[in-house]
């Protein structure tokens, strides 16, 4: 089940009501908010813009009557959501953990259909980590893949199921 929760300002002051009504702090601790703004630029085409980054334009993908697939979509950009997060958890425990590896890469493929509730959406994500380290340290990629797993932000705010196949092999020798 989602929640959703509304910003209601008053007079500067700012509260956030919860999906049940009931008004909720700000900011919480440990709490951390990522703002945008999204501009329509022109036919089906917005921008996304994120305060000292540079925008990024975005239209409906060809299976939705999309005319520029050489543009991100929003569609693109939740897979690449739930994969980059899985690779970059991998990275920030890899390196808290000191493990060393030559490659690193994650395939992603979202499905999209009808959901249980009636409504078309993304149904399931299908993510293939595959990290090449030492023999030797093989079974701490594996543990450390599988807590990124289990602890990135990204997947653990979706209501779907997240599938990952982990992957650990030796590098290639030439």
């Amino acid at each position: 089940m989602s929640t959703h929760a509304t910003e209601v300002r008053d007079s500067g002051a700012s509260t956030v009501m919860s999906a049940t009504g009931s008004p909720t702090a700000a900011v919480r601790p440990k709490e951390f908010h990522f703002p945008l703004v999204v501009e329509w630029i022109g036919e089906r085409r917005v921008a996304a813009q994120v305060e000292g980054k540079p925008a990024i334009e975005i239209t409906p993908p060809p299976v939705f009557r999309g005319t520029d697939p050489a543009t991100w979509s929003p569609e693109d950009f939740f897979v690449a959501a739930a994969a980059s997060c899985l690779a970059v958890t991998f990275t920030g425990l890899a390196a808290r953990a000191g493990l060393s590896y030559s490659k690193l890469k994650v395939d992603a493929d979202g499905v999209a259909g009808t959901r249980s509730d009636g409504r078309f959406g993304f149904t399931r994500l299908l993510l293939r980590l595959e990290v090449e380290t030492d023999p030797a340290e093989e079974a701490q990629a594996r543990q450390l893949a599988a807590r990124a797993e289990q602890t990135c932000l990204f997947s653990a705010s979706l209501d779907l199921p997240v599938e990952t196949l982990i992957e650990v092999k030796r590098p290639s020798t030439l």
